[in-house]
């Protein structure tokens, strides 16, 4: 199975960054992962949400084939545990899925057309965390789930 992460916007903040890339050099050793940053939508200011939604939608799904299963990442998705987070990937890996793909939309969430090509929504947290954010949040969780599919010591419960 590989895992691609999707988002738009490009993360600025340094410190975010380098956690970023130090759970992507851990992910190597697992599994085949892959973050890609779609460019800010130029001229979004003279745009509505809606239109916004709806052009970052389309930039996305480029990346997208028919066979991909799509999973967003959304503040009404389904909360998981980290235990039960990764019994969530071991499930799509013994069902054969050849590539999970995670999409953190901009700020104004996701256009209807990315909810109806989704198969399953997940929320982090209840909680609004920047999009940057998130994408590090999303990837140390990543690596814990691997960890604990491993029996490795790094999650503790």
């Amino acid at each position: 199975m590989k895992i691609t992460l999707l988002c738009i916007g490009k993360t600025d903040d340094k410190y975010l960054i380098e956690g970023i890339d130090k759970y992507l050099k851990r992910l190597k050793f697992y599994i085949t992962f892959n973050l890609v940053v779609i460019p800010d939508i130029k001229n979004s200011k003279n745009l509505t949400q809606d239109q916004q939604k709806e052009k970052e939608a389309q930039l996305l799904q480029k990346y997208i084939s028919a066979q991909d299963t799509v999973v967003l990442l959304d503040e009404f998705g389904k909360e998981y545990r980290s235990i039960e987070f990764s019994s969530y990937l071991e499930k799509n890996m013994i069902n054969s899925i050849q590539h999970l793909i995670f999409i953190i939309g901009g700020p104004y969430g996701f256009d209807d057309q990315l909810y109806q090509r989704a198969n399953h929504k997940i929320s982090l947290s209840k909680m609004t965390f920047s999009h940057q954010m998130i994408r590090l949040f999303f990837v140390e969780q990543v690596y814990r789930a691997f960890s604990i599919l491993k029996g490795e010591p790094y999650h503790h419960e």
